[in-house]
């Protein structure tokens, strides 16, 4: 018998080492003076600077991009999807207040392609900037005969942390607040196996295909990162008192929303009051689907939701404005659980 080795086996350590070099200069961007190692090390170690935190509490979030990813492979374009990665932590724990600090990846697949996984890894360092934290470390794991030829998965970690009095758990919600949408970027990261199947195997539609409704390609527009609103929010958050913060995922309004209501207590959602994207109106149409459907399973336009008081939502909103940002009144706290979609 022959002498067996690792790469036989279909495991390229040589492969891995050129991906940790390729990927250096991405991940190097978003170290902060907070970074205590470098790239490569057994273990991430962030300082952390806790002045002006009278109470800190760690918050932390995980999260992966789903089978957005199947259209990465398809366009075999591979440097947004590790933005997707990172908003859905991020986004998930600045729903609590959380300032994100750090940001762990893990990406595995079959056969290891060093520029592939670079071009993934700075995807994950540009949603890291936006998000104003730092990638710290990571795993790439070699897999023969576990994904699909050309095929990956990927998953992500955030820490954050926020002051013990500045936590926002919705439990100060009451009826006759006001709900202010942001906008999404498009699909964002939820619904791509209705997508899918819709798409590319009820009607065949190829992701190179001009659709005119959209003013660019099919692939073009699916492939739109996930928006991370860390900068916005934050800023937000320093001149209101936020009652609740909804980031849209999986869904929907009909899931979402009611994660922060205390009991007894539901939303009217005004139809109209916010702009559904042309993606979400081509879904519906070519798919026939119901808008109860649609709005459980797509943010249909809004991204990320916050409560406030009826007394600071206009003043809200304005200053939204100033800082360049899109806003919608978009709905209501209602005595009525659950989540009504209505007109005003």
């Amino acid at each position: 018998m022959e002498k067996l080795t690792y790469k036989d086996a279909g495991v390229d350590v040589t492969e891995g080492v050129k991906a940790v070099k390729l990927m250096k200069e991405h991940v190097r961007k978003t170290f902060t003076k907070n970074v205590l190692c470098g790239l490569g090390g057994f273990g991430g170690l962030f300082e952390l600077d806790l002045e002006g935190y009278k109470k800190p509490v760690l918050v932390s979030g995980t999260d992966g991009v789903g089978t957005k990813l199947k259209i990465a492979f398809l366009m075999d374009k591979h440097d947004t999807v590790g933005q997707d990665c990172v908003a859905m932590c991020v986004n998930d724990i600045l729903c609590q207040g959380a300032k994100p600090l750090f940001f762990l990846d893990y990406i595995a697949t079959g056969k290891l392609k060093s520029e592939k996984i670079a071009d993934i890894v700075k995807g994950i360092a540009d949603g890291c900037i936006k998000a104003g934290c730092s990638l710290v470390g990571g795993e790439t794991a070699e897999m023969p005969g576990f994904y699909s030829t050309g095929e990956y998965d990927m998953a992500g970690f955030a820490v954050g942390v926020v002051d013990k009095e500045k936590i926002i758990d919705g439990s100060n919600i009451k009826m006759g607040d006001v709900l202010i949408g942001l906008p999404s970027s498009g699909i964002h990261s939820n619904g791509y196996s209705l997508v899918r199947k819709l798409f590319f195997n009820t009607l065949d539609y190829k992701v190179d295909q001009y659709i005119k409704e959209l003013g660019c390609t099919l692939g073009e527009e699916l492939i739109k990162p996930t928006r991370i609103y860390v900068d916005v929010c934050s800023k937000v958050m320093e001149k209101f008192s936020i009652k609740g913060m909804i980031h849209m995922t999986g869904g929907g309004f009909y899931e979402n929303i009611p994660r922060i209501l205390p009991r007894g207590l539901g939303v009217d959602i005004y139809l109209g009051s916010f702009d559904i994207l042309p993606i979400f109106c081509l879904i519906q149409n070519l798919g026939n689907i119901e808008t109860n459907e649609m709005f459980s399973t797509f943010n249909m336009g809004i991204g990320m939701i916050m409560i406030v008081s009826e007394e600071d939502a206009e003043k809200m909103i304005e200053y939204l404005k100033s800082l360049d940002e899109k806003a919608y009144i978009i709905g209501r706290v209602t005595a009525k659980e659950g989540v009504i979609l209505c007109q005003k």
